[in-house]
């Protein structure tokens, strides 16, 4: 199990899977899709470790086995999950925050999200920010995709290093503790 969690810890998006297994291929396929890059550990090409990793992939939960998806370090899933989040457009939020060291969702009328962003940039991040409200359609799915994550209010939220953060509550908390620095320069967000 040690080995799984340190694998699945190594990359943003780490897909366990069968190189003949037909859900597999369509798990990997909607990530090659959507622009995602995975890491992908065929277990039956790897004959001695591959059935020790499948072991303890059904000791976690994942029956079946193949495909295992873990985001962000922590197992989403198989097929199903993974299709229930693509379908609820968590898969996009979850895409889109694995792409920068920082993320902001956000309303250009939110005076919090605009507070947030002003001490972003006054840090110097190089961060990346989606108005939800300047995408009609995609914006209302991604904002219940945010509150879905434990987002709430659902803006402004937090991204870094690809973990949710939190509001404009935790920001602050960070920064008042001065913690919010260490974890930008860990995500790799600022280099000062």
């Amino acid at each position: 199990m040690e080995r799984v969690t340190r694998l699945a810890s190594q990359r943003a998006i780490v897909i366990f899977s069968k190189s003949t297994c037909c859900m597999s291929h369509t798990i990997k396929t909607l990530f090659y899709d959507l622009g995602v890059n995975p890491t992908v550990h065929e277990l039956d090409e790897e004959p001695g470790a591959g059935k020790e990793i499948e072991k303890a992939l059904i000791s976690l939960g994942c029956n079946p086995s193949v495909p295992a998806i873990f985001i962000g370090g922590k197992l989403v899933g198989g097929v199903s999950e993974v299709m229930t989040l693509h379908l609820s457009c968590s898969l996009r939020v979850t895409r889109l925050v694995s792409q920068r060291a920082v993320v902001i969702f956000s309303k250009s009328t939110c005076c919090m999200s605009h507070t947030i962003k002003t001490l972003f940039y006054d840090l110097g991040v190089n961060l990346t920010v989606h108005e939800l409200d300047e995408e009609p359609r995609a914006g209302k799915e991604m904002e219940k995709a945010l509150i879905r994550l434990g987002c709430s209010p659902s803006v402004p939220a937090v991204f870094i290093g690809g973990e949710l953060v939190g509001g404009a509550n935790e920001v602050m908390t960070l920064h008042l503790s001065s913690s919010l620095v260490p974890l930008l320069k860990q995500a790799g967000a600022i280099w000062l």
